[in-house]
């Protein structure tokens, strides 16, 4: 690893916006600041209403703080680059981006899975739930969740650390470990078996999901009151799923099968996981649980008050 230190990755994913880089600039500066906005105003709306401290908002808490995180990743980097001559980035940065990226990724999956379950809990088991969603329960679930998900990408940043590099040209628009695995010299079988592992452990995740899915449907169909509860908070749920899950899928096929004639839809495809779910998210949730949505009116009502009594 110490000799790939001082290694400088050039990007060739922005070498078609120079001459629309103001434009690009402001459009990702706007999408950015959205992204903070309205997943700040659903962090901060649950961490402010006690009412709202229950385990299906604690976890959409954290949905909605690793989407920050990968939006973050992707974001910086990208601004700093159209105001930049050159694109490029170090090797020690392309490391650090991949981190945040693949922590993000990993903490969506496992979170949603997480979700899944709470949720199946919540319907199909009412009388149980709070025996069984403790607070304690809650803890170890997000323990879980960022231990797995750290566990996952420190082993894959530790694999991609030990190869070397035979080329420092990459055509995208920020690091992705394929994308660097790609330009390595060194044996990458074990990048390749770990990738393969990833797959088949978050294959597994949407497993659960779906199984826990096809008892909600069961549940919500023998009941007009479940029916109800399941259209209100597992709606969003499957949504963010949806989103998510296809978002990365055209980012893996692109990564692996993507023409080089076609770079600038590649390269816009790739960065959808970390540019669409992060602002869906959060709009979803508030949009369709009443609760939220109820929360945020008066938080902004009260501001706008505070704020014409003070003139």
């Amino acid at each position: 690893m110490n000799e790939n230190v001082n290694i400088v990755f050039v990007l060739q994913g922005l070498n078609d916006s120079v001459t629309n880089r103001q434009i690009y600039f402001a459009f990702a500066l706007m999408f950015y600041l959205v992204t903070i906005l309205v997943n700040l105003t659903l962090i901060l709306t649950v961490c402010l209403d006690k009412a709202l401290h229950q385990p299906m908002y604690i976890f959409m808490c954290n949905l909605c703080f690793t989407g920050l995180c990968g939006a973050s990743s992707f974001y910086l980097k990208l601004l700093l680059d159209l105001l930049a001559d050159g694109h490029i980035i170090t090797y020690t940065g392309c490391l650090t981006q991949m981190f945040f990226t693949y922590i993000y990724t990993f903490c969506q999956f496992t979170s949603l899975t997480v979700m899944a379950y709470d949720r199946y809990l919540a319907i199909c088991q009412p009388l149980r739930y709070w025996a069984l969603m403790t607070g304690q329960k809650v803890a170890l679930l997000l323990l879980l969740t960022w231990c797995l998900s750290l566990l996952e990408t420190f082993v894959g940043i530790l694999l991609i650390a030990r190869l070397s590099f035979c080329s420092h040209r990459m055509a995208r628009i920020f690091c992705t470990s394929w994308e660097v695995v790609k330009l390595s010299c060194s044996n990458t079988t074990a990048n390749n078996l770990y990738g393969m592992m990833i797959i088949i452990l978050h294959s597994l995740q949407i497993m659960i999901i779906l199984v826990s899915y096809m008892q909600l449907v069961r549940s919500a169909a023998r009941s007009q009151t479940d029916r109800r509860k399941f259209v209100q908070t597992c709606s969003p749920h499957l949504a963010s799923l949806l989103v998510f899950s296809i978002s990365v899928l055209f980012d893996t096929l692109y990564s692996r099968y993507g023409s080089s004639s076609m770079a600038a839809l590649q390269n816009a495809l790739s960065a959808e996981f970390l540019v669409v779910p992060p602002i869906i998210n959060p709009i979803i949730y508030g949009m369709n649980l009443h609760q939220i949505r109820i929360r945020i009116r008066i938080w902004f009502t009260t501001v706008n008050s505070q704020r014409s009594s003070s003139k």
